[in-house]
């Protein structure tokens, strides 16, 4: 009989990918209690599973992506994501921080998301394309797209957002 994941496996990539995995099922949800609750329910499911593909960090987002959109679609009632905070902010740089969730909630879903997986997510464009199950030169172009946006919303130079 295969081993089940132990549940110090499933914490360490709670530990590991929680943060990023939490902002990107806040910006594909309307409500930051649902992205935690969609959020558990992965990891959860993790803890009856045998293994992991390979490459974790790509299924784990998918499996976000998955919960997110179903829960999105059953959901009765929906808040707006306007007065939502769903990334965690360093310590003295809450007004920037606001100011880049509201360039990114501005920004097409589809670039939102890939830009979230792409930088918090520290994925790269390939394992991206793979979540989404779209081809890499997509996920290129709605990452550089959302990236000159951005840019011109923020008012900085592209570097300085690859930096984040």
């Amino acid at each position: 009989m295969p081993r089940k994941l132990t549940f110090q496996e499933v914490q360490n990539l709670y530990q590991r990918h929680g943060p990023a995995l939490l902002a990107y099922a806040t910006s594909l949800l309307p409500d930051r209690g649902l992205a935690e609750d969609v959020l558990h329910q992965v990891f959860l499911g993790l803890l009856g599973k045998s293994e992991l593909p390979d490459e974790a960090r790509p299924y784990l987002f998918r499996a976000v992506r998955n919960r997110a959109l179903n829960s999105r679609r059953n959901a009765v009632r929906l808040t707006s994501l306007d007065d939502q905070q769903w990334l965690v902010k360093p310590q003295g740089m809450m007004e920037a921080g606001l100011e880049v969730e509201r360039a990114l909630r501005e920004l097409p879903p589809e670039q939102r998301e890939v830009v979230i997986m792409r930088i918090w997510g520290e994925m790269t464009l390939a394992e991206v394309a793979k979540v989404l199950d779209v081809p890499a030169n997509t996920v290129a172009s709605r990452y550089r797209y959302a990236l000159d946006r951005l840019r011109k919303t923020l008012n900085v130079d592209m570097e300085d957002i690859e930096q984040v």
